[in-house]
């Protein structure tokens, strides 16, 4: 470099400072905080990369063990390129969610490796931090969370460690909670005001709704059986008024009217063209409640069996199809809360479309004849639509039908091998052949699929409807009446609609534990804990726009715009801020009573002329009094060695009493 350059920047240019190594002692804590960061992400990473991971940190840790040398940088080159391209090719690419959570894994545990400075140990940290963030990607529970705060506790407190020196474990971590505490007002604050995003925060476009599950657009025999072996929670509701009876709890879904001879199949509609609007003329029973939808990548919003009022600010832009399906705009990618009010008493398109009903009446040609002629037999005899349906629901009643979730298996005439062979089936069999029965004696039907009933959890007043709740039934249409629901499960097991699955079932069908609880304890701690996710799910993770609109009208902003939510934000962060301040200067000007024991004591001291420096500490200032006033030795060590046990210790109080009786005997002196 030029000299008038060099002179012009400030002379000659000062040598980088060495980086300074990192202390023996903190290296538990770094360890400690990569396993803690990494360790959630096994459940589902590949197994050999866990093994991987796992086998580089107990290496780490036997390295620290024998204080012997790291592994040189050539080796440690070979390991990054022989994960990198392991991770290549289990996941076929280095980006997304899942290969990028696995390169950050194998990163967390390749890194300790390398660690000899400060340097490398705030890098780690940091790199924990990020890690931390990723496991919302997997699960967004009230676990995790605790998890996540223990984990952002340890990492501040090795940031203590490492820069701070050797302290006691208990001192580390209460001072790493502190600073957290100190923290929690800001991030309140932020939480409240900071504008919400519309939509899921913790995915990714390509495959962040790869795992849901729920109800999907085709039924065929043993679908909603594989559905209702899960016990997962598929949407909670919250009456305004009384619970209507479990019988009258109807969520409808998809509406199936394409039949193959094997697959029902739901009729995919334009949701810029809903059709033409069903007519509903609502009774005098009418419920109001508000949902809370768990994401399903499906537009069904499984509206309570029929809606009146469609929800206007919730952002989904429903409307009713001309099937009686509530649908949203857009599948419903994450969790989702509206209010709807329903008629538990109406009558759905008492004038129907013809092209409708021709669709109702359509058969696979060629299949099922047995059940053709027994529906023909039905229409000559009985000749009205009501009486055939009941005499459909008649013969599942009197004859040996069973209601299971371990069906025999179906030929390519899947109704006449029910109907007259296994009679062995879930709701879908019965429903199925209930419709094809009736479409072969002439009256328009179909199948619909949904939820039926729910449990009312006590604690919270919501009711909950799992998964386990899945439920097929039918519809016929009648003149003059129009769409009637009819369920020919109930004619085979009544107390599946009365009471719920878990009393319809026999004892070793298959069913999840949390429906078949029988211990009264045991359910109540189940249903303390789904009031607690509940809880968590409403004002934590369902804090969305419309939710925060909610909160801050009630604060007073009633039309909150980001002007008002900034200026509000930036007060009140202000506030905790100086509020903080105030409380930090306090606790440095606060002197522990432990300490002003020993100040009294050196100033009775100083009286007789021996004054303490500044820079002496108690058991060195004792040794001085000891050689200049012999005689006040055995007192000033009695004293310097409960103050030092009090203050630099875990002294106990007893030792605060006999400090003070140190001064008040030195006063006779």
């Amino acid at each position: 470099m030029p000299a008038r350059l060099m002179a012009w920047v400030g002379g000659k240019s000062k040598p980088a400072k060495p980086a300074l190594a990192l202390e023996y002692g903190a290296i538990p804590w770094l360890l400690a905080a990569a396993m803690a960061t990494a360790a959630p992400h096994v459940l589902h990473l590949p197994l050999w990369l866990s093994m991987l991971g796992g086998s580089m940190l107990l290496w780490r840790i036997g390295l620290w063990h024998l204080n012997a040398r790291l592994p040189s940088r050539w080796l440690l080159a070979l390991l990054v390129l022989v994960g990198v391209a392991g991770i290549g090719w289990q996941f076929r690419t280095l980006l997304g969610k899942e290969a990028g959570v696995a390169l950050l894994f194998f990163l967390m545990a390749l890194k300790p490796m390398e660690m000899r400075t400060r340097r490398d140990a705030m890098a780690l940290v940091m790199l924990g931090f990020f890690l931390l963030l990723t496991h919302y990607f997997f699960s967004q529970s009230i676990p995790t969370g605790l998890w996540l705060l223990a984990s952002t506790t340890l990492l501040t407190a090795t940031l203590i460690r490492v820069h701070g020196g050797a302290q006691p474990v208990g001192a580390i971590v209460r001072y790493a909670g502190l600073l957290l505490a100190q923290a929690a007002p800001f991030m309140l604050i932020i939480f409240l005001l900071f504008p919400r995003v519309s939509g899921p925060l913790w995915g990714l476009p390509q495959d962040a709704y790869s795992g849901l599950s729920g109800l999907s657009e085709q039924m065929s025999p043993g679908s909603l059986n594989n559905l209702i072996q899960s016990g997962a929670i598929a949407f909670r509701v919250r009456f305004s008024g009384e619970v209507p009876e479990k019988s009258d709890l109807y969520w409808r879904g998809p509406v199936f009217e394409d039949y193959d001879g094997q697959t029902w199949r739901a009729r995919v509609r334009d949701p810029l063209r809903p059709g033409r609007p069903p007519l509903i003329e609502a009774g005098d029973r009418k419920v109001s409640y508000v949902t809370t939808l768990e994401a399903h990548n499906q537009r069904w919003l499984l509206a309570l069996d029929l809606p009146l009022v469609l929800p206007d600010d919730s952002g989904l832009s429903p409307t009713l199809s001309p099937t009686l399906e509530t649908l949203a705009r857009e599948p419903v990618l994450s969790r989702a809360r509206f209010a709807l009010t329903s008629s538990l008493d109406f009558v759905a398109n008492r004038q129907e479309t013809p092209a409708m009903l021709q669709q109702s009446l359509r058969l696979p040609p060629g299949l099922n004849q047995r059940s053709r002629e027994l529906a023909e037999a039905w229409r000559e005899k009985f000749k009205t639509p009501e009486r055939i349906s009941g005499a459909a629901l008649l013969f599942f009643r009197q004859e040996a039908f069973f209601y299971t979730l371990r069906p025999p298996l179906l030929g390519q005439n899947a109704v006449d091998d029910f109907v007259f062979g296994t009679r062995r089936g879930f709701c879908e069999h019965f429903a199925s052949a209930y419709v094809v029965l009736m479409r072969a004696a002439g009256v328009p039907a179909r199948v619909v699929a949904g939820y039926q009933g729910g449990e009312l959890n006590p604690v919270d007043g919501y009711l909950t409807v799992r998964q386990s709740d899945a439920h097929a039934w039918a519809e016929i249409w009648l003149d003059d009446q129009g769409w009637v629901r009819v369920d020919p499960t109930a004619a085979v097991a009544p107390s599946r609609i009365e009471v719920g699955i878990e009393a319809a079932l026999p004892a070793g069908d298959p069913l999840p534990a949390l429906v078949r609880i029988d211990s009264e304890l045991l359910r109540d701690l189940r249903n303390r804990w789904d009031a607690a996710n509940n809880t968590w799910n409403q004002w934590v993770l369902g804090y969305n726009p419309q939710r925060q609109r909610e909160v801050l009208s009630r604060l007073g902003l009633n039309e909150p715009d980001w002007r008002n939510m900034t200026a509000a934000l930036a007060t009140l962060c202000g506030i905790a801020l100086l509020l903080v301040t105030w409380w930090t200067l306090h606790q440095r000007t606060t002197t522990p009573p432990a300490q002003r024991a020993w100040q009294r004591f050196c100033k009775r001291l100083a009286r007789l002329g021996i004054v303490r420096a500044a820079w002496e500490g108690p058991l060195d200032f004792a040794s001085r009094v000891a050689r200049e006033r012999p005689e006040l030795a055995a007192l000033t060590s009695e004293a310097a060695s409960h103050f030092a046990d009090l203050h630099y210790g875990t002294g106990k109080a007893e030792q605060l009493q006999k400090l003070r009786e140190c001064t008040r005997r030195l006063k006779p002196l």
